[in-house]
């Protein structure tokens, strides 16, 4: 058994570093998924402009002088949530004992949540939307003297699709920032509510939220994603996690914890979504 008993008291455990999950900041949870496991999400066509017929030549069994009469198209986008996830451990009493109190089941829980869970979770919806983004331009290799102007491609790519500018987010990982702050056309403002901070936002480049992840929660070779939250449902419909205190059988704590989950790239949004893959450099 993995488990080594100390000889002295240590009030503490070495903790793994983990951030928080940042998917709340670039997607939306716009449709209730409760009482259900899949949801219809309707796409809804628009009509074309003409002239007015003033003189109401056009006007008859199938026109107007509004223009000819067509049916309004509706279809649907349909999603069933897949992701059903779970975990189980036991912590032994005298495993708890003889530890030093370090094998607690709160603080075990507590970080099975922020190290196993929230990654995944993460890693999950940041893959779909990759998938899903309405422009995947070729890869390129991104430098400090290119990264500035392949992002403005980006935005540029939002702007002619009238994405609304006000809560864009551009996700990055640590070596693309580097980068990005190595440029010399960059500018970023750090000027950060701490609320924004909080929540991972760590600057502000060109109106957007700049979030950093890790490497390990994006596909390969990612370079940076600008995405605005409305293209992208990622609904959450159980998080269960609860804690048994001597279970029959088992002498201790056994710990359990479920999580289903998913995320939707709407058909009719997905050019709010923009990813740049990086090419390695020859």
């Amino acid at each position: 058994m993995a488990i080594e008993l100390v000889t002295k008291y240590l009030p503490y455990v070495d903790e793994l570093f983990s951030a928080e999950s940042k998917k709340s900041l670039l997607t939306n949870n716009d449709f209730g998924w409760t009482g259900a496991r899949t949801v219809k999400v309707y796409k809804i066509g628009t009509a074309a402009m003409s002239d007015y017929d003033r003189a109401g030549t056009g006007s008859g069994a199938t026109g107007s002088r509004y223009g000819t009469i067509g049916n309004l198209e509706a279809s649907t986008q349909t999603k069933m949530i897949l992701k059903d996830r779970s975990f189980t451990f036991v912590i032994d009493k005298l495993d708890s004992n003889e530890t030093g109190g370090a094998l607690e089941a709160a603080s075990a829980l507590a970080r099975q949540l922020r190290e196993v869970v929230v990654p995944e979770v993460d890693s999950y919806v940041f893959g779909e939307m990759c998938t899903g983004a309405g422009t995947k331009p070729a890869a390129v290799t991104l430098t400090a003297d290119n990264i500035y102007s392949e992002i403005v491609k980006a935005t540029t790519a939002l702007d002619d699709a009238e994405v609304n500018e006000a809560g864009r987010v551009l996700l990055v990982v640590p070596g693309v920032y580097q980068l990005m702050k190595q440029s010399k056309e960059i500018i970023l403002n750090a000027n950060i509510g701490e609320d924004m901070r909080l929540k991972g936002v760590i600057s502000n480049l060109d109106g957007m939220n700049v979030v950093k992840v890790s490497s390990k929660r994006v596909p390969t070779n990612f370079g940076f994603m600008v995405a605005h939250p409305c293209a992208t449902v990622a609904p959450t419909k159980l998080a269960d996690y609860k804690t048994h205190q001597d279970p029959p059988g088992i002498s201790g704590s056994l710990v359990e914890g479920r999580i289903v989950y998913d995320a939707l790239v709407l058909d009719n949004k997905k050019k709010a979504i923009y990813y740049q893959e990086n090419k390695a450099a020859s």
